[in-house]
């Protein structure tokens, strides 16, 4: 067998632009893609932290990503997060491509975003509050951007440094951005201020506790919460999940790993027939958001990834 290409990230985002990759989810989901359909992802721990296998398949095509959390990567200057996808052809099952399955990732999910605040977030939503700093955070403003005619960002992140230089990569865009570092004791009223003038909150951090009150987000607000993946992390809290419209990428995959819905569950603050429905079931106007906040909960599902990984083959080749 000849050696499989490689499609390295640079190629991954000029082949599919944020903007094609929304349109391509939606498009997957309106031609019948049933969200619940997708396997569990198995997480196996590793002496050094997790690997996830995230498996998917279309009539066309079939693929697995195999994602490694490294709890300690970034104090030996390697990411926490890295990765590598591999897609199939779906009748014969042959080996067509390898990809960057961080690159995908850094892509697709905040496109899921942007595809749910396109069904939550209101028409003229143009000051966003984005928690973190990394990779994701700096996705989600470009996604967002995408769909909302977005004019004010403000960045909260631990470490000054790092969020200053992220609120400037916003004003490069035009965008008016400031930079709130929570190290600093004194600006917590600041970080409450900016949720509570925001249209758009995204979350996009390894927090494992809620990252502000959840009485502060405004009635029609779009909160996005993408960080956590585990049952006992979570990043809002049991006053916004109550308040909030709740959609979820599907039901069976948030009740297993979204901390966001599983905590507020166990502590009989909602039930499961909280949740308004799936991403599915918000872009095919079977979910009515009431006068509170919209709270989407995702927590990355392979379906996402096939399709993105699909298209910039296609267009590869």
């Amino acid at each position: 067998m000849n050696a499989l290409p490689y499609i390295d990230a640079e190629a991954i985002g000029r082949l599919v632009p944020v903007t094609r990759a929304v349109q391509l989810l939606e498009e997957a989901l309106r031609d019948g893609l049933d969200p619940e359909d997708t396997p569990q992802r198995p997480v196996v721990d590793l002496p050094g932290g997790q690997m996830l296998l995230m498996p998917a398949a279309t009539r066309a095509y079939a693929g697995v990503k195999a994602v490694t959390i490294a709890p300690d990567g970034p104090e030996r200057d390697l990411p926490r997060i890295q990765g590598a996808y591999l897609l199939f052809d779906g009748g014969t099952l042959s080996p067509l491509a390898v990809m960057d399955g961080i690159a995908l990732t850094s892509l697709r999910t905040p496109a899921v975003s942007a595809l749910a605040a396109t069904y939550l977030a209101a028409a003229d939503a143009r000051t966003l509050v984005v928690f973190g700093s990394g990779p994701q955070a700096w996705g989600h403003v470009l996604a967002l951007r995408a769909v909302r005619p977005l004019e004010r960002v403000t960045v909260v992140a631990r470490h000054e440094e790092r969020a200053e230089a992220m609120a400037a990569r916003c004003r490069s865009l035009g965008l008016t951005a400031q930079a709130i570092s929570v190290d600093d004791p004194g600006t917590r009223a600041a970080v409450d201020a900016a949720v509570a003038g925001a249209d758009l909150i995204a979350c996009c951090t390894t927090a494992r506790e809620p990252l502000f009150p959840g009485k502060l987000a405004r009635d029609g607000a779009a909160i996005l919460a993408v960080g956590s993946h585990e049952p006992d992390a979570r990043e809002v809290d049991d006053d916004l999940v109550a308040r909030s419209c709740v959609v979820v990428e599907s039901r069976a995959s948030a009740l297993v790993e979204a901390g966001d819905v599983i905590v507020p569950i166990r502590h009989g603050t909602i039930t499961t027939g909280h949740l308004a429905g799936n991403l599915a079931e918000l872009i095919n106007g079977s979910i009515t958001a009431g006068p509170g906040p919209r709270l989407f909960k995702s927590t990355g599902m392979a379906w996402q990834d096939l399709v993105v990984a699909a298209a910039a083959y296609e267009a590869w080749t």
